[in-house]
């Protein structure tokens, strides 16, 4: 079973135009394996544990927009996202549910993206 730190970074996403493409390179230049949903997302699969996910390759129209989208792990999501409020950041997608529990978007006060989960 992962094990998740409160507030780590926990999880990458890296944005790809095509999936299938993005799933064989990335298998094919590290070895990598993948949980796939459906051809809607692909889990890269923890080499120590194939249970657990360490990230993930999402569809996206322009991947260079904003590169990888670092996800960090919550034990108390909606703490979290009055905490970011509260530090002045901006609250710009959820939380909803996915898949893997539950997350939200959001930018800090210079712009930059990140997103934070929890189960």
């Amino acid at each position: 079973m992962a094990v998740h730190r409160h507030h780590a970074l926990d999880y990458v996403e890296i944005p790809v135009p095509d999936l299938e493409a993005a799933v064989r390179f990335y298998g094919d230049a590290f070895g990598w394996r993948f949980n796939d949903y459906g051809g809607a997302y692909a889990g890269i699969q923890d080499p120590a544990d194939p249970s657990a996910e360490v990230g993930g390759l999402a569809p996206a129209d322009d991947p260079t927009a904003g590169g990888p989208l670092v996800l960090l792990y919550s034990d108390d999501l909606d703490a979290s996202v009055v905490a970011v409020e509260r530090a002045g950041g901006t609250v710009i997608n959820g939380p909803y549910e996915f898949p893997g529990g539950r997350r939200f978007h959001f930018t800090d006060p210079g712009g930059v993206e990140l997103g934070v989960w929890g189960e």
